[in-house]
């Protein structure tokens, strides 16, 4: 194992730091060895056979071109739950986890509808199905690719979950229930901060999840506001993941949409990554 940790991080060493190779090899171990961080140490020699060989060094060339593991891989994990991943569906991040955590955190024993707008891979709607069993939960996107890898994702960890192809842009959504909560990550990050973001983000993940305009940062969370007036009912709680920079802005607006008791909450890296609210109408 040491021999070929070597070897895998002798091959990245121009593209990524070593602690994001680190990283990625442990990634790959576990996918391929079901081995976790835990196993590596305790069981550090792995013997590698010819097959296995062959597939770790086609893994650093592609890598090398700078797609992401998880898209190389097909999966990922997020908040104990494996999550089918391809080009069609954002990688699920760290901050997503903290996101589903505070959800499952302040609504135990939750029993009412969940609405996951812009659901990409599926695995905030999975994740909260796995560990809030009693809720029922809608999610939709425009994306019917990625619709179809949610519903793979909503199959492998047994989650019954209702989905629906629709654009959040779209004032005219009718088919949506009412709700005691809505969650959603939606595209957030301005077009002119994509100078600053890694090339196997830029290449390899989809746009139309990521980007909005700088005119108009905040375009996705005043249309889902806007429906959350017809879907949630008195007393309801939004949950968003946010860009870091529009924290402010964001809890003016969700003041004005008639929500009270509205906070912006730091991630691990203390960046502002969340906002939540209550509804009262408006």
């Amino acid at each position: 194992m040491g021999d070929i940790r070597k070897y895998f991080s002798g091959e990245l060493s121009l593209l990524y730091p070593s602690e994001e190779i680190d990283s990625i090899f442990n990634i790959i171990v576990q996918t391929l060895f079901k081995k976790g961080r835990i196993l590596q140490s305790l069981e550090p020699e792995i013997i590698i056979s010819d097959e296995s060989s062959e597939k770790i060094s086609e893994i650093i060339l592609q890598l090398k071109t700078g797609r992401p593991v998880q898209y190389i891989l097909g999966e990922t994990i997020f908040y104990n739950c494996k999550i089918a991943v391809n080009e069609n569906v954002l990688i699920p991040r760290q901050e997503t986890e903290e996101l589903v955590s505070l959800i499952i955190k302040e609504n135990n024993g939750f029993k009412g509808r969940i609405v996951d707008f812009g659901t990409g891979s599926g695995c905030i709607a999975v994740a909260l199905g796995r560990h809030m069993p009693d809720a029922a939960i809608t999610a939709l996107d425009i994306s019917e690719k990625a619709i179809e890898t949610a519903k793979i994702n909503a199959a492998q960890n047994n989650v019954k979950i209702e989905f629906l192809r629709a654009d959040i842009l779209n004032p005219e959504i009718n088919k949506l229930p009412q709700a005691q909560i809505i969650v959603s990550n939606p595209p957030y990050v301005r077009e002119s901060e994509k100078v600053h973001m890694h090339i196997n983000v830029l290449e390899f993940e989809p746009h139309t999840a990521l980007f909005v305009p700088d005119e108009d940062p905040l375009v996705f969370y005043r249309k889902i506001l806007g429906h959350s007036s017809r879907i949630l009912l008195p007393r309801g709680k939004i949950y968003f993941e946010i860009n870091e920079a529009m924290g402010n802005s964001l809890s003016g607006m969700m003041k004005g949409y008639g929500f009270k008791d509205v906070y912006v909450l730091k991630d691990l890296n203390n960046k502002e990554r969340i906002i939540k609210g209550v509804y009262y109408g408006g």
